[in-house]
C-alpha cells in the first residue's frame, strides 16, 4: 500500500496528545519530507530515520515520501516520532504488515543503527494509551516507568528490527508486568527524627504539618537545626495514593531530569538553591517545562535562607500556595502544571543569624531588622500557617541526649497517617485544603475558643486568611489527639504558632 497510518504521542506539558502519522508514497523525484508543524529535531529525524532502515536491512524507497503529522496546528518536537515514522514508511512501502498498526500506540527515538533509544514523558504516553485502549510499544529502558500504569499493555522493544519482527507475527513482544511498587532491594537513606536530639517544639510543629499539609516557617541562628528537621519532613509524611504517585511521577517524567522509578509513591522533596532564578522556581522555557514548584507536586518545596531568595521570585509562589496550579504562557503555547506542595522554608532572626541567641554575638538595629525581614512580604506570609522558632541546643542534651532516646520518624508517621486519614473521611481532603464552607462545617469553636481566637485577632491585627489558617491549623491538632470537637487548648496551641505576628524581638 502506498499510505500507512501510525500513531503516537506529544508532549504538552503533563498532557500526551495523540499525534497520528501519516506517510504516503508516490511516484517522483527522490525525496523525504516531513509536514505537521515539526521543530527542527523532528526534521532531523528523517536522517536518523533513513540510517536505521538501512542499517537494519531494510529498503529505504526511493520515492516522493510525504509524512505528516497530525494535528498539524501543534508543534511537534523531539526523537520521539522516530519510530512511527519508520514503521509508517515500512507500512506504506509494503515491507511490513499494516493490521496491527491500528491497534498499537508507539515512541522511541532511533539510532543510526536501528537501536531504540529512550524518551522522556512516558508516563503520561502511557496513561493516555489506556485510555485509548491501544498497545504501547516502547524502549527497553523506558519499559519499567510506562509500566507503574496499571490496565494498559506495554511492549519493550530493545531495536526496530524487534517491533517488524513483531508487527510481521514472525517473533512476538511480550507484555511487561504491572509495577505496583518500585523496586526496593537497595533503597535510599532516608533521614530519621531519632537522630535529631532536642527540638521537641520544632518536632511537634513538623507532626502538625505533615498532618493537615500545613505550609511552616522556620527562623532561627545558623546551625540550630532548621535545614536537619526539614529535611527529615518527607519520613513522617503518608505514602502517596497511586493516583497522587502518578501526577507526581508524571511531572518529574516530563521535565529534563526524568522519573525514577524507585520514587514510586514517595513524597518528593525539592529543596533549590537561594540563587534559584523565577524561570527555575515556577517553569518556563520556550518549550515550558515544570520548574520546582511542580516538581515537589505532592510533596515538600524547601526553601533555606529564605529572604535571600530574590523578592520577585518569592512573589511568584503566592498563586500557587493558593490554587495548587502554575500557568505558563508563551507566544505559542500556554501549559498548565500542577504545584500543590507543601512549603516549608527556614530563615535567620536578623541579617546576622543571631538576633535572641543565648550568645548574645547579635548587634543588628531595629531598622536593619525590619529591612531585612521586609524581604518577605506580608501577603506571602500570610499564605505561611506556621512560624515557629528553633532555638539552639543545649550542650548537655547534644552531648547526653534524650533519656529512653528521640523517637523514631516511624512513630511520628503512624500518628500522622491515623490524623490524616480522619480529615480525608470527613471532608475528603487534607485540612490545610479546606474550603470555606468546609471550614464553616467542620471548624466550628465553642464560646471560649471563639472568644480566645477573637482576643488574638483583636490583639496580634490577623487578617481574615490568617483567622481561616488557624482554624484550620486547630483542626489538625484536634485530628492529633483523636478530637471530634476543637477545644480551646487546640485554638491557643494554633495561635501560638503564628510568630511573626507579634512584635519582632527588639536587637541589643
Amino acid at each position: 500500500m502506498s499510505l500507512a497510518i501510525v500513531y503516537t504521542r506529544g508532549k504538552h506539558g503533563i498532557e500526551a496528545p495523540l499525534v497520528t502519522v501519516e506517510v504516503h508514497i508516490a511516484f517522483g523525484l527522490p525525496s523525504l519530507s516531513i509536514v505537521g508543524l515539526p521543530e527542527t529535531a523532528v526534521k532531523e529525524s528523517k536522517d536518523r530515520v533513513r540510517g536505521a532502515l538501512i542499517n537494519s536491512g531494510f529498503e529505504f524507497p526511493l520515492d516522493r515520501m510525504t509524512v505528516n503529522m497530525a494535528p498539524a496546528d501543534v508543534p511537534k518536537e523531539g526523537g520521539r516520532f522516530d519510530l512511527a515514522i519508520a514503521l509508517g514508511i515500512l507500512a506504506a512501502s509494503g515491507q511490513i504488515r499494516p493490521e496491527e498498526l491500528a491497534r498499537i500506540e508507539c515512541v522511541g527515538e532511533l539510532s543510526l543503527g536501528g537501536e531504540l533509544r529512550p524518551v522522556n514523558g512516558i508516563l503520561p504516553v502511557a496513561v493516555q494509551a489506556r485510555k485509548a485502549g491501544r498497545t504501547l510499544i516502547v524502549p527497553r529502558e523506558n519499559a519499567a516507568e510506562a509500566a507503574l500504569v496499571d490496565g494498559v499493555g506495554i511492549m519493550a522493544a530493545d531495536n526496530l528490527l524487534d517491533v517488524c519482527a513483531h508487527l510481521n507475527g514472525q517473533s512476538r513482544l511480550a507484555c511487561e508486568p504491572h509495577q505496583s511498587t518500585a523496586d526496593r532491594s537497595a533503597p535510599d537513606y532516608v533521614p530519621d527524627f531519632s537522630e535529631v536530639q532536642g527540638h521537641f517544639q520544632a518536632k511537634r510543629a513538623l507532626e502538625i504539618a505533615a498532618t493537615g499539609r500545613h505550609n511552616l516557617l522556620m527562623l532561627g541562628s545558623p546551625g540550630t537545626g532548621k535545614s536537619m528537621l526539614a529535611a527529615r519532613m518527607p519520613g513522617i509524611l503518608p505514602t502517596l495514593t497511586d493516583d497522587e504517585a502518578l501526577d507526581s511521577a508524571a511531572v518529574a517524567s516530563v521535565s529534563d531530569l526524568g522519573f525514577d522509578v524507585r520514587q514510586w509513591r514517595k513524597p518528593p522533596f525539592r529543596a533549590p538553591h537561594h540563587t534559584a532564578s523565577a524561570p527555575a522556581l515556577v517553569g518556563g522555557g520556550s518549550n515550558p517545562r515544570p520548574g520546582e514548584i511542580s516538581l515537589a507536586h505532592n510533596g515538600v518545596l524547601f526553601l533555606d535562607e529564605l529572604p535571600e531568595f530574590d523578592r520577585r521570585v518569592l512573589e511568584v509562589l503566592r498563586e500557587p500556595l493558593e490554587t495548587g496550579t502554575i500557568t505558563i504562557s508563551r507566544a505559542a503555547r500556554r501549559v498548565d502544571f500542577p504545584a500543590r506542595f507543601q512549603f516549608i522554608a527556614a530563615m535567620n532572626p536578623c541579617p546576622c543569624g543571631y538576633l535572641g541567641d543565648s550568645s548574645g554575638r547579635c548587634r543588628c538595629t531595629s531598622d536593619q531588622v525590619q529591612r531585612y525581614r521586609g524581604r518577605l512580604s506580608g501577603p506571602l506570609l500570610d499564605r505561611i500557617d506556621m512560624h515557629i522558632e528553633v532555638q539552639r541546643v543545649s550542650r548537655e542534651l547534644l552531648r547526653d541526649g534524650t533519656p529512653g532516646g528521640e523517637e523514631s520518624s516511624a512513630s511520628i508517621k503512624a500518628r500522622v497517617m491515623a490524623a490524616r486519614q480522619r480529615a480525608l473521611e470527613r471532608g475528603g481532603v487534607p485540612n490545610a485544603w479546606l474550603t470555606p464552607q468546609q471550614i464553616k462545617q467542620f471548624c466550628r469553636l465553642d464560646d471560649a475558643a471563639h472568644r480566645l481566637l477573637d482576643q488574638a485577632m483583636e490583639k496580634l491585627g490577623l487578617s481574615h486568611r490568617a483567622y481561616h489558617r488557624i482554624l484550620k491549623l486547630a483542626r489538625s491538632i484536634a485530628d492529633l489527639a483523636d478530637s471530634n470537637a476543637i477545644e480551646v487548648r487546640h485554638v491557643s496551641e494554633a495561635i501560638s504558632f503564628r510568630r511573626l505576628d507579634r512584635r519582632p524581638a527588639t536587637p541589643p
